[in-house]
């Protein structure tokens, strides 16, 4: 038996922390080391954070960041690393992977397959690699790739399987949505099936601004079976011992790599053998326990991505403490409880600005999540300062219905206020509009848009209400008030307002939202589904209408496959309707 033992270092790191970045992996490759691993493999761009955008305009710190990939290299005694970082040669940028071994940098790859969609915009920076390298380590090829190179089925995997790998390392940064992990997982046992590898997968993990990244790290063997697997949203060193002489048996006795086109293999890319270690590390008296992570699904994942992301936006933007506006609605409730979660009770304060319409229910409700939560609660009414406002305009407002301009003010009196707080104290304001909100412009710019971070901006609001109890069966009692998931939704800021006064019931407007933001269907696909034809042009309408506000929102996690902001690009002076 030909045993290989390989580490992956699923890690948290920050975009543009050069030198926090480098002390971590520095950390990982002595656990690695004491492991008796043969390879350590970290995410792409780890030394810089992904994605580093327009840091990598900055001539001073792509040399800083080389400058920290070589001292990485001097710490490799012993230990094969790749990691990923950003190579400056010949004034042109690449995203690499760096591998390293016994103190010295040994080889550079560079990504092929740059990612141009979505949240990605790597052309923009990075130039194309074309060489696929592939590394005798400890007596085993091991092939190493980026992140979007795997996801093709002929790509650089390909080129490297044809000159012996046996071991594909792709390291990544690979944003989490709902239900990604399961798609990246089959698609990931398909690659190392077909090319009969054993295939390492190491994924990012934490909140860079809008995008959080999973983890899910993964070893699969060359029939795709599950060989070990990371937890998500956590970091860990995923260790797992990888039988490869049973790949070289193997491929005696499969015909397909014989008649693959050499030349069109080459077009994929020069391949390139570089042998760095012919022998073995010494016996290993233990094998490396076999670790398979249950995944989550569902309200689970989706709670512990927002959580995650507003975690590490809070820590890696400099704050410590947050302030959420609370209403006593399902919105701020789900807000609070992300936040104290995420944050420590301790470190989250709810503000409660009751006007004139404000329920006794609902500050009820808000005092009792307070209290569940074990967060600080200030209360500062907003009636008299309600009344100034009104007097003030009363001139000019002569002769005109009480109407929206009205109930706009009382939110943007709760911003100016909350707003005034974060100034004083240095404190990060969390907003609380959800997606459906969002979409429709049902929510008050310069008002409860005001703020730092939009925790719930991607999350349909019949998605809040299966968040709030799956929160809640964590408990041995709610944490967020059961009235608060019975009552009819509500602004509270005219009498006896409802949410569907002025939209259609969420069950019936989130389907229409998702068919037309997410998936670009057309207006009569959509009436398909079942829709009126006039609710559908209405929400529309809204959601056309309402794009100057998106622009203007704070930034907020990612959770579905298509967000506002890094996803959907949208012109605000547009005339363009769908129907």
């Amino acid at each position: 038996m030909r045993n290989f033992r390989i580490a992956l270092a699923q890690i948290n790191v920050t975009v543009g922390d050069l030198r926090g970045n480098t002390s971590l992996i520095l950390s990982y490759i002595q656990k690695a080391r004491e492991a008796e691993a043969d390879l350590i493999a970290f995410p792409e761009l780890a030394v810089t954070g992904y994605p580093p955008e327009d840091l990598l305009l900055k001539p001073q710190f792509l040399d800083e960041t080389k400058r920290s990939m070589e001292e990485i290299a001097r710490h490799s005694e012993g230990i094969a690393v790749v990691v990923g970082f950003a190579d400056n040669e010949a004034s042109e940028v690449y995203n690499a992977a760096a591998t390293a071994w016994d103190g010295e940098l040994v080889g550079t790859y560079h990504k092929q397959f740059l990612p141009n969609y979505g949240v990605f915009d790597e052309n923009r920076y990075f130039h194309q690699g074309s060489a696929c390298p592939v590394y005798v380590i400890a007596g085993t090829p091991v092939g190493v790739n980026i992140c979007e190179d795997i996801w093709y089925p002929v790509g650089p995997t390909v080129v490297q399987r044809s000159i012996g790998a046996e071991v594909i390392v792709n390291i990544s940064a690979s944003p989490f949505s709902v239900g990604k992990l399961q798609f990246r997982e089959k698609m990931l046992a398909t690659r190392a099936a077909d090319n009969e590898i054993f295939l390492a997968y190491v994924n990012m993990v934490g909140g860079q601004d809008e995008v959080v990244f999973d983890g899910a790290s993964m070893v699969l063997d060359p029939s795709g079976g599950m060989v070990a697997s990371a937890r998500q949203f956590e970091e860990q060193l995923l260790i797992a011992d990888l039988e490869v002489g049973a790949v070289f048996r193997s491929r005696l006795r499969e015909p397909r790599p014989r008649k693959e086109d050499s030349a069109a293999l080459q077009g994929l890319g020069r391949a390139k053998l570089v042998h760095v270690s012919e022998r073995p590390l010494a016996e290993r008296p233990d094998s490396a326990p076999s670790s398979i992570a249950a995944p989550r699904r569902g309200a689970a994942e989706v709670y512990q991505a927002l959580a995650l992301g507003t975690r590490d936006y809070v820590h890696k933007c400099g704050f410590d403490k947050a302030l959420v506006g609370l209403s006593g609605g399902i919105d701020s409730s789900l807000v609070a409880a992300l936040a104290a979660d995420a944050l420590g009770g301790e470190n989250v304060i709810g503000v409660a600005m009751p006007s004139r319409f404000s329920s006794e229910a609902s500050l009820t409700d808000a005092r009792q999540l307070a209290d569940n939560l074990g967060i600080e609660m200030w209360t500062l009414p907003i009636e008299d300062t309600f009344a100034a406002f009104i007097d003030t305009l009363a001139p000019r407002f002569d002769g005109a219905e009480w109407g929206v301009a009205e109930e706009n003010i009382q939110s943007r009196i709760r911003g100016s206020l909350i707003m005034a707080l974060s100034n004083k104290f240095g404190w990060l304001v969390l907003t609380t509009g959800n997606k459906s909100e969002m979409s429709t412009g049902y929510a008050t710019i310069y008002g409860d848009m005001a703020g730092g971070f939009a925790v719930i901006k991607d999350v349909p609001k019949v998605m809040c209400y299966d968040l709030a109890r799956y929160r809640n069966s964590l408990a041995a009692h709610p944490l967020i008030p059961l009235s608060v998931l019975e009552k009819p939704p509500s602004a509270e800021l005219r009498p006896d307002q409802r949410d569907d006064d002025s939209l259609p019931p969420y069950e019936e407007l989130d389907p229409i939202l998702k068919a037309y933001v997410e998936d670009d269907m057309t207006f009569d696909e959509i009436i398909a589904m079942g829709s009126e034809p006039e609710v559908v042009k209405r929400v529309i309408g809204l959601v056309d209408r309402s794009e100057h506000k998106r622009w203007q929102a704070a930034p907020g996690v990612k959770i579905t496959p298509r967000s506002f902001g890094r996803d959907r690009r949208m012109p605000i002076a547009n005339r363009w309707r769908a129907y």
